[in-house]
């Protein structure tokens, strides 16, 4: 079984867990969302999104505080207001989760998860099973433009040859870098020479990586699968790793996970979390004065080539995004500098001309 299958089904065992909290009349919206080929991960999200609406209508409705949330009837769907969506939005900014743990939220998370009551507002109002929408009423809390964090090209060496090196490490970190050298820049080098996700780098097989054609298999976010080419430092990182370092593991791993690309001294596959914990701690030891993270290297290639080639359907492709929109919200600011270029190119058409010049 395949390493996005793999996920699938945790994601659905998961799905089914949360189902036997949610509200009786949830599966039936579930099961209208698996038929419009949604995500196993958004799948689950939104039942994560829900469950936290649900118990915010236990917590603040006296009516609904001692009863059993699967108990809930559908019709206190009906019964709530737009008001009570926008106190829910409200409450997210700043709540206590079930373990006590205090959690936030920005515009982001907030529209997301409106998002998810709205989806699910319109399944029941469509089927006439609720005659109100309330969400429907309340407006998308507004998104503030971030500006892309990526690494300029004496970050990206300084960041290879931490990995490379040891660089900056403890001796205690230095004896595990030895172990891990090769792999660790070969999972640096490819994520900043393809742009790929996180999930689908730790998703790879050794089979889905072609030397010949210089390309991997990848997974991408939502089940489709894509050739992503590679150029000739990735391809040298990746057979370093295999031929130096990856057999020795792979021949203690599972069959599990013995056709994992990138294995754990465990013998494991190798887990989006040790990734993020091994790109903060390179660019730390690189001394990198930017909080960077996996989808930060992702972004570097994404802003390097639309540098390049100024062809944001390129960029698009390469990312795997299933709109161009999503691509051009987040090289926004990529456009600006490009505008910024050519206001500077017109002073080139100026440049021979000086204040009280007479023209000859």
């Amino acid at each position: 079984m395949e390493y996005s299958q793999q996920i699938n089904l945790e994601n659905k065992r998961k799905l089914n867990l949360l189902l036997k909290e949610l509200p009786k009349f949830c599966s039936d919206y579930f099961r209208y969302l698996d038929t419009r080929n949604t995500s196993s991960r958004t799948r689950l999200a939104y039942a994560y999104d829900l469950r936290l609406f649900f118990q915010f209508i236990q917590q603040n409705n006296p009516i609904f505080k001692d009863k059993d949330m699967h108990d809930i009837p559908i019709s206190l769907l009906d019964q709530l207001t737009s008001t009570d969506i926008e106190e829910y939005l409200a409450y997210l900014s700043f709540y206590e989760n079930m373990e006590g743990a205090e959690k936030t939220n920005g515009e982001k998370g907030k529209a997301r998860k409106l998002s998810a009551l709205r989806t699910m507002y319109n399944y029941f109002y469509k089927k006439e099973f609720i005659t109100t929408n309330p969400p429907s009423m309340i407006e998308t809390p507004k998104k503030h433009k971030e500006s892309i964090i990526h690494l300029d090209k004496d970050e990206v060496a300084d960041l290879i040859t931490a990995a490379e090196s040891g660089s900056s490490m403890t001796s205690k970190q230095l004896a595990l870098h030895e172990k891990t050298k090769y792999r660790d820049t070969a999972i640096l080098t490819l994520l900043l020479g393809t742009g790929i996700r996180v999930s689908e780098l730790v998703g790879l097989d050794v089979k889905d990586v072609n030397f010949k054609y210089q390309c991997i298999r990848v997974i991408r976010k939502g089940g489709n699968e894509s050739t992503v080419y590679f150029g000739d430092e990735v391809s040298a990182a990746l057979m370093e790793y295999l031929e130096l370092e990856r057999e020795q593991i792979a021949a203690k791993a599972s069959p599990e996970h013995a056709d994992a690309l990138f294995l754990s001294l465990k013998y494991t596959r190798l887990t989006t979390r040790a990734v993020e914990k091994l790109v903060k701690k390179y660019s730390g030891a690189a001394h990198i004065n930017k909080k960077i993270t996996p989808h930060k290297l992702r972004s570097t290639y994404g802003t390097n080539l639309y540098k390049e080639t100024g062809d944001i359907y390129l960029v698009a492709d390469a990312l795997g995004h299933k709109s161009v929109e999503t691509t051009r919200q987040h090289y926004a600011a990529t456009d600006d500098e490009r505008r910024r270029l050519a206001g500077s190119f017109s002073g080139s058409i100026f440049q021979k001309h000086q204040k009280g010049d007479t023209p000859s």
